[in-house]
């Protein structure tokens, strides 16, 4: 059954119980994706998104502002994707925040934020240059972009090399969904290609991603040295089978951080173990204090949004970790405005330009050992740079790599030259010093 439009009553229904002085709440919409061809990563996603908000209710809102949130399915279909931010930014007072959960959703909105005055959250998507905020000032890819995943696997490589000098004259194919999230990565990669001497060969798979012999006719005709895979949804498990047809060794496989969640890999089970994944700080985290938190408060009283065995994997945590960052980006603007206050859309933004996520604070909201400290800026609109690889082992994600953080070397000039080229073609100019005050 196609479901349109997802209120999450029971959120709503733990807000209402009396426990809040507010008799209104703050506003979070989530374009969400339960149907269609990428809901097996969209659902798990949606349901960490949904058990943190509950999850902060019952820990009395943010401080005393209960939380509502509602979700509106897009199918991961870009005018869904806009008609559905287009129905909620007026609802219950007014979007707090919009996480399009897609990266052609993100570009679509990217025009309409700044006339709405409401902040876009893309935690580890969306337009990569928009970590600058002198230009992209309502857009917020806190927690990574895909030059930071991309950086992250070509050292990783590297290291497997015995250095980055060592992939001189390699072979990389990047094998990418061609939409706008698929070549996210190719500026970066050709600027380190040029860099470092590799020889970079692309690959587009036309969406889904359910037919890609012609792809893999050519991998085995190029026999490239290693491959990066940039697929989301069914594109993964059926890239996974292919290599395992090919012959590809699977460990010569790294995937984005869309790529390493347990829906790319549990149907290719063993036939998928070696692959290798970027982890955008958290992988698997079943151990963590955050969903020990999440099983006893919130599923342990029948009140999850999903099963309980799916909490704690990778896209359940992707979205406990979306929903962490929205929130406290309203906890940040409270402390200008006013503890305790329902804020608008426009101190909302505020807030998730002065982020300061301490190790502390971090590790008191439970999610210590999952993720590093976050502090936003008005040039920065990112946070933090560091990622881990994580490898499938047959049954599970583990860690392989230390923490490595991306070489700000080339990704400060990359992300300044394409944000300043956005700036010439819409005729903009940059943000002021005053402004990044306001």
């Amino acid at each position: 059954m196609k479901i349109r439009h997802i209120v999450l009553a029971s959120v709503i229904a733990a807000a209402s119980a009396g426990a809040f002085a507010q008799a209104k709440g703050q506003f979070f919409p989530v374009l969400s994706y339960r149907t269609g061809a990428y809901a097996p990563n969209g659902i798990p996603w949606a349901n960490g998104h949904a058990d943190y908000m509950k999850l902060t209710n019952l820990r009395g809102g943010i401080n005393g502002v209960k939380v509502l949130t509602e979700e509106c399915e897009t199918a991961y279909a870009t005018d869904r994707g806009v008609e559905c931010y287009e129905r909620l930014k007026g609802k219950n007072g007014g979007a707090t925040v919009f996480q399009p959960v897609s990266t052609g959703i993100t570009f679509a909105l990217t025009e309409k934020a700044p006339i709405d005055k409401i902040p876009l959250l893309t935690v580890g998507y969306g337009r990569s240059e928009s970590q600058d905020g002198g230009v992209f000032k309502w857009n917020f890819p806190i927690g990574g972009t895909y030059w930071v995943a991309a950086d992250v696997l070509l050292q990783q490589i590297g290291k497997k090399e015995g250095g980055l000098d060592k992939l001189k004259g390699k072979k990389i194919t990047l094998v990418y969904l061609d939409s706008p999230y698929g070549k996210e990565p190719i500026p970066l990669l050709q600027e380190r290609a040029s860099m470092l001497g590799f020889q970079l060969s692309t690959l587009p798979v036309t969406a889904p991603g359910v037919d890609q012999k012609a792809t893999w006719l050519q991998i085995r005709q190029q026999r490239p040295d290693y491959i990066l895979l940039w697929g989301y949804g069914i594109m993964n498990p059926t890239s996974l089978k292919e290599a395992q047809a090919t012959g590809y060794p699977r460990e010569k496989i790294y995937g984005a951080w869309w790529s390493g969640a347990e829906p790319d890999v549990k149907d290719v089970g063993m036939g998928a173990t070696g692959y290798n994944a970027a982890a955008m700080q958290h992988g698997a985290e079943p151990g963590s204090a955050v969903v020990k938190e999440i099983l006893e408060k919130v599923h342990a009283k029948g009140q999850g949004t999903g099963p309980k065995e799916e909490v704690g994997q990778v896209m359940y945590m992707r979205g406990v970790v979306s929903a962490m960052y929205a929130i406290e980006g309203v906890r940040a603007a409270q402390e200008r405005y006013g503890k305790g206050k329902v804020i608008t859309a426009e101190q909302a933004r505020w807030g998730f330009e002065n982020l300061n996520l301490t190790q502390a604070k971090l590790d008191a909201l439970g999610f210590k050992g999952v993720l590093r400290p976050v502090s936003t800026s008005c040039q920065d609109h990112m946070g933090v740079n560091w990622a881990r690889v994580h490898t499938w082992d047959g049954s599970k994600w583990q860690f392989t790599s230390d923490w490595m953080q991306a070489d700000e070397q080339i990704l400060k000039p990359l992300v300044k030259s394409v944000a300043d080229k956005y700036l010439a073609d819409k005729k903009m100019a940059r943000r002021t010093a005053q402004d990044c005050q306001s």
